[in-house]
C-alpha cells in the first residue's frame, strides 16, 4: 500500500510539472546601419552571423534594411544556423523619407516557425517612416483550441535633436496610438525599434508610455531605467549607440553614450500573465558589459570589457553596426509544437568554440575509427581533414586565419559544429 501511495503522489508530481512548464523566447531588436547599402566594412554578414549564432534569437527585428536583396541575405545566413528562421514579407515605406523618396530604410521581423507562425503583416503609415505590424501567434500544441497572440510593432523614429525634430517623432508616435487605440488592453504587444530619443522626457517618449493615460495601450520599459540617458553615465548599461570612434566605417562616431534602442512591452505584458508574458531581468543591451569605463568608447576596447560579452561578439558588434542590439525573454505557458527528441551528437566541442590555438572535441566511443571530420571555412572551402581515431581529438588553429569555420563529416549526418579563430 505504502509502495502504491508513493508512485501516485511521484506521478501526481511529474503532472504538476508538465502542467506547470514554461516556454521562453528569446527576442532580440537591431538596427543594421544602412544594410546592404553600407559597404565601408566588408564582410558584414560574417560578423552579423557571429552575433546571431551566440544569441540564437527566435524572434529577430531589425531597420534600416535597404532592399529584398538585403532582406534575402539575412535570411540565408539565419537559415544556415537554423532551418526554421523565415522572414515576413519585405515591402517599402509608404510614406517619404525626405531625402528625394530614397525610401531605403525598412524595418523586418524573421522568426523561428516551429514557435511562432505569421498571421499577418500592417503597415502603419506616418509623416516620416512607416511602423511595420507583424501579428505572430505562438506554434503551440493547443493552438486550435486557445491561440496566443504576439503583435509587433517595429518602427525607426525621426532623428536628430532639436524641436522641429522631437515634434516628427511625437506625431509619429501618435499616428502609431490612433491606430493602437482599437486594441483591447490585454494585448500582447512589441514595439521595438531606434526610437532616437535623448530622454524620457520628450515627448514622444511620454506618449508612448503615456503619463496622460489616454491610451488604449501604454508601453512600458522592461529595463526600467527611465530618465535622462543622452551623455549620462548613470546610464551607461542600457546605452546602445555609438559603438565606434573612429571615422570611415559608415554610421555616427560619437562614442558609447546614448540609449536610442528600444523593446517596450505593453503593461499587460508585465503582469505575470501565464500565456505570455516578460521574463524578470531579462532585458539587456547586448554587448554592453555596464562597464563605466566605456563612456564614449568603441565598444570594442579594453575600457568596454566585462564578464558578458566577450571581445570577440564585441568586435563583431563595432564592425557590423554603429548601434547594439536590444534582447529579452518572454515566457508562455503553452507547450510548443517542438518535436521533443533528445540524440547524442556524434561530436561534441569542449569548452568554448571561440579558440585562439587548440581546438578539442569528443567523439562517442562507439564511432571511433574509420571515418573522419572535414573543417570547411566560411566561404566553403576545406581547409582540413581530421581523422577520428580517439574519444578526444586535438586540432591545431594556430595557421588557421581569423574567422568562423565548421566541422562536418561525409560518414555522419549532424548539424554542422561552428568555432571561432580569434588570435
Amino acid at each position: 500500500m505504502i509502495k502504491k501511495l508513493t508512485l501516485t503522489a511521484f506521478a501526481c508530481v511529474l503532472m504538476f510539472q508538465s502542467l506547470v512548464a514554461q516556454e521562453n523566447l528569446k527576442l532580440m531588436f537591431y538596427n543594421l546601419l544602412n544594410f546592404p547599402s553600407e559597404t565601408a566594412v566588408p564582410n558584414r554578414l560574417d560578423q552579423l552571423q557571429l552575433i546571431l549564432d551566440d544569441y540564437k534569437p527566435d524572434l529577430f527585428m531589425v531597420c534600416e534594411l535597404n532592399n529584398q536583396n538585403g532582406a534575402n541575405s539575412i535570411l540565408n545566413v539565419m537559415q544556415f544556423l537554423n532551418p526554421d528562421y523565415q522572414n515576413a514579407t519585405f515591402q517599402l515605406n509608404t510614406s517619404d523619407d525626405s531625402g528625394g523618396n530614397q525610401n531605403d530604410l525598412q524595418q523586418l521581423i524573421y522568426y523561428d516557425s516551429s514557435k511562432f507562425i505569421l498571421e499577418s503583416q500592417t503597415i502603419v503609415t506616418t509623416i516620416f517612416r512607416d511602423f511595420n505590424h507583424y501579428k505572430l501567434k505562438l506554434n503551440s500544441i493547443n493552438q486550435g483550441t486557445n491561440p496566443v497572440f504576439l503583435d509587433v510593432i517595429v518602427c525607426h523614429l525621426k532623428a536628430s535633436q532639436g524641436e522641429d525634430n522631437e515634434d516628427f517623432r511625437l506625431e509619429m508616435v501618435q499616428d502609431l496610438t490612433t491606430y493602437l487605440n482599437t486594441f483591447p488592453a490585454s494585448s500582447n504587444i512589441i514595439l521595438a525599434g531606434d526610437f532616437n530619443i535623448y530622454r524620457s522626457s520628450e515627448p514622444a517618449f511620454q506618449e508612448i508610455i503615456d503619463t496622460a493615460n489616454d491610451n488604449s495601450i501604454k508601453f512600458e520599459d522592461p529595463a526600467d531605467r527611465i530618465g535622462n540617458w543622452h551623455t549620462n553615465p548613470s546610464y551607461i548599461d542600457v546605452f546602445t549607440q555609438s559603438t565606434r570612434t573612429q571615422s570611415g566605417l559608415g554610421g555616427s562616431t560619437g562614442g558609447f553614450d546614448d540609449r536610442f534602442d528600444f523593446i517596450m512591452t505593453s503593461s499587460f505584458m508585465m503582469v505575470g500573465n501565464p500565456e505570455l508574458s516578460y521574463v524578470s531581468d531579462s532585458y539587456a543591451a547586448y554587448g554592453n558589459n555596464a562597464n563605466s569605463n566605456c563612456f564614449n568608447r568603441e565598444i570594442n576596447s579594453s575600457n568596454c570589457s566585462g564578464t558578458d560579452y566577450s571581445f570577440t561578439i564585441r568586435d563583431a558588434l563595432y564592425h557590423f553596426s554603429d548601434h547594439l542590439p536590444v534582447t529579452l525573454e518572454l515566457q508562455t505557458n503553452q507547450s510548443l509544437s517542438i518535436p521533443d527528441f533528445s540524440e547524442e551528437q556524434a561530436i561534441t566541442i569542449l569548452g568554448t568554440n571561440i579558440v585562439n590555438d587548440i581546438l578539442k572535441l569528443r567523439a562517442k566511443p562507439s564511432l571511433i575509427n574509420n571515418w573522419s571530420l572535414s573543417l570547411f571555412n566560411n566561404i566553403g572551402q576545406l581547409v582540413k581533414t581530421v581523422d577520428v581515431n580517439n574519444t578526444l581529438i586535438s586540432i591545431d588553429a594556430t595557421q588557421f586565419a581569423n574567422g568562423i569555420y565548421y566541422i562536418t563529416s561525409s560518414k555522419f549526418q549532424f548539424k554542422p559544429l561552428k568555432f571561432v579563430v580569434a588570435h
